[in-house]
């Protein structure tokens, strides 16, 4: 699939230009022509605002490291560049260390670099995260909840809800990676 703009237009030409259709190839001639999308902070106040509590009240008592590290593995399954190079920023802001960022894409591989706690919350973000391919195992979830007390695994599971939203967002919007507006 090839994406040419044409003045202000996108044309898609190719086969497979149809939504989902596997891993195909995407030349995007500038980025820079794309027309400006909706700004859903100003377009939708209420629903920003009440995203950004649900947000506040899923992070509350979980560990800040953790946070950033389940963020990092969302945005990267979910190909979210902005949300991506933001939550990567803030970790390594935060003090987390270059070497475990970038692990976190191979954390099953790398699991030495993470804790128990740390990838029990991974593999249920990817769990969470994918959940169209299979929905959540029980022994991802029965992982989890070994390692977390039943309020802040609930509170994770937002975390999870809320980055993916996020991600969708970002995407849908077509938010700039590297301006980190927010």
């Amino acid at each position: 699939m090839t994406y040419q703009t044409q003045g202000n237009d996108v044309v898609v030409r190719g086969e497979d230009a149809a939504v989902g259709g596997g891993d195909a190839a995407v030349e995007d001639s500038g980025s820079a022509a794309r027309k400006p999308r909706v700004n859903f902070a100003q377009a939708a106040p209420k629903a920003f605002k009440a995203l950004i509590g649900f947000d506040a009240a899923a992070r509350e008592g979980l560990d800040p490291a953790l946070v950033e590290l389940v963020q990092i593995r969302s945005s990267q399954l979910n190909k979210c560049a902005y949300c991506l190079h933001m939550h990567t920023s803030d970790a390594h802001k935060a003090g987390e260390s270059a070497e475990r960022l970038h692990m976190v894409a191979v954390w099953e591989e790398a699991a030495h670099f993470f804790t128990a706690k740390e990838r029990a919350a991974l593999a249920l973000t990817e769990a969470v995260t994918l959940v169209a391919r299979g929905g959540v195992p029980d022994e991802v979830y029965e992982r989890a909840a070994r390692h977390f007390e039943e309020a802040e695994l609930a509170r994770l599971l937002a975390l999870i809800f809320t980055i993916n939203t996020w991600n969708r967002i970002a995407i849908s919007t077509g938010k700039v990676p590297g301006t980190d507006e927010r």
